[in-house]
């Protein structure tokens, strides 16, 4: 069964060709970071207005790549939400279109979901039940996965989101748009203790988080010691991200115990931070608790994790007219 995965719902307009639901033919991804770094963070207008120039484009490599047309595909599988509205429309309509030229079936699947099963796409991949972590710009919520198509909120953000957090905190000190690279380098030679910043609802048995008062706390110092350089940098950003990392990983290691998942992944754009990755394999494997990591390419939006997403919901009997509607606060 081959499915195209189409996704544009923020600023990565992509398109993939999934055989079965566990090999990519082909990933292609066109970013728009530099159309939005100026900005300091998405425009939504510029987004689907570059979807729209883009698309077309990108779903022809993705076939090329695959090394097939579209007859040869048995789906069609499109982001319909959540995200940006405009830039949903876009994937969403062309999904349209192409599947009343073909004839192939179409389904909408969730944006959320297909970061779920991206892992899907692993060598080894965990058979549900798992917990899962979706981490990125626009969602920090953890998911007790107990089938493909079922899925328990467990946990989630209280305001920003763990990646919002690292854009706001890199433009505080004059680091480019996205924030979560150079932040992430930065610390690599920083010390992580250099500044003690506040870890919020540090309760037992609490599994949401909130990252306002973090970037407060960052605020509060630069306004104090002003913008550092050089070590003085290095040292806030590690700083700054071993609270990240550690409020994350430290919840997710506890809520598997607590629900005794043996297998846990981390997905979304932050799973592919490196302090994040490294902090939860070190706790997880003191409690024998597998991680499972998909590489950074998977973590980031892509189309193949919407195709492994469209290919679990027809298998479970998903069918829909092929005429799903754009939802852009959807969750699972």
């Amino acid at each position: 069964m081959r499915v195209l995965g189409l996704e544009t719902s923020c600023d990565e307009t992509a398109a993939a060709v999934v055989e079965d639901g566990r090999r990519a033919l082909s990933d292609v991804v066109s970013t728009q970071v530099d159309i939005h770094r100026r900005w300091g963070g998405v425009v939504p207008e510029l987004a689907s207005r570059n979807h729209v120039v883009q698309v077309l484009p990108v779903v022809d490599e993705a076939l090329r790549r695959a090394g097939c047309t579209l007859e040869d595909l048995d789906l069609i599988a499109v982001t319909r939400g959540p995200g940006l509205l405009g830039a949903l429309l876009v994937g969403v309509q062309l999904g349209k279109s192409l599947s009343a030229a073909t004839g192939l079936p179409l389904v909408g699947v969730n944006h959320l979901e297909g970061h779920l099963l991206a892992a899907r796409l692993l060598p080894t991949p965990p058979e549900p039940p798992f917990l899962a972590l979706v981490v990125s710009g626009g969602h920090t919520s953890l998911y007790a996965v107990e089938a493909y198509g079922r899925y328990r909120r467990v946990g989630s953000t209280r305001d920003d989101a763990a990646g919002e957090a690292y854009d706001k905190v890199a433009r505080l000190l004059g680091l480019p748009y996205p924030g979560g690279l150079p932040i992430d380098r930065l610390a690599q030679t920083g010390d992580p203790r250099a500044i003690r910043f506040p870890r919020a609802l540090n309760v037992p048995g609490v599994y949401d988080w909130s990252f306002s008062g973090l970037k407060t706390a960052v605020r509060n110092h630069v306004r104090s010691h002003g913008v550092p350089e050089g070590q003085a940098l290095a040292d806030l950003c590690a700083s700054f991200q071993e609270a990240v990392a550690d409020s994350l990983s430290r919840k997710v290691v506890a809520a598997a115990r607590e629900l005794h998942h043996g297998d846990v992944v981390l997905c979304g754009g932050v799973a592919a931070n490196s302090r994040l990755r490294a902090l939860t394999l070190e706790r997880a494997g003191e409690r024998d608790i597998r991680v499972h990591l998909p590489p950074p390419a998977l973590c980031t939006d892509n189309g193949a994790m919407i195709a492994v997403a469209g290919t679990e919901a027809w298998r479970r009997g998903e069918r829909g007219d092929g005429q799903p509607v754009v939802d852009a606060g959807w969750t699972p």
